[in-house]
């Protein structure tokens, strides 16, 4: 029970089947009854579930700026988000750096233009035609993840429902 209703939180966090999935649970004695039995739930990936239990506060360790690709930006091709350095060597174009004093700072392709995909490209045109500074990373210093699941509440939950479950299955057991 708790890892079916740990499960259902997961996947209504909106973090995805595949994580809820990683959620496991083991009973102690695996068959039959016993007076000493007991239960674990873990995950196969705690960090990641641990990091959306506790909300932390991600920043670099050497205080350099996070990159957090835009629409403009596209995708990497090894799936996931693109660095700077691989959108550079993709597009073959420099970023350039804005500071920004009221928000976060940023990285823009100077002589770009944005593609029927909404990505941003190399213009091929010589008068400079079509050619915008196309904004492609937003550059901040940390980032607070959400706190999306409350994992403790579930265990006490089920912790609590043990004293119901024993009297309930005891008295059945008699008459």
């Amino acid at each position: 029970m708790p890892k079916t209703a740990q499960r259902l939180q997961t996947t209504g966090a909106g973090l995805g089947t595949l994580l809820a999935n990683s959620i496991r649970s083991q009973n102690f004695p695996r068959s039959g009854e016993s007076l000493d039995a007991a239960a674990l739930v873990w995950s196969k990936a705690p960090v990641i579930v641990g990091a959306h239990d506790t909300g932390p506060l991600i920043r670099l360790k050497n205080r350099f700026w996070l990159a957090i690709p835009l629409p403009a930006a596209g995708k990497s091709l090894r799936g996931g988000g693109i660095t700077p350095g691989e959108w550079e060597r993709r597009r073959g174009m420099r970023l350039r750096f804005v500071y920004r004093r009221t928000g976060p700072s940023l990285l823009v392709a100077d002589r770009a233009r944005i593609n029927t995909r909404g990505q941003a490209v190399a213009s091929r045109a010589k008068t400079g035609r079509n050619q915008v500074p196309a904004p492609i990373f937003l550059l901040v210093p940390q980032v607070k993840l959400p706190k999306r699941l409350d994992l403790d509440s579930e265990a006490e939950r089920a912790l609590d429902s043990v004293p119901g479950l024993i009297v309930a299955n005891r008295v059945e057991g008699r008459l």
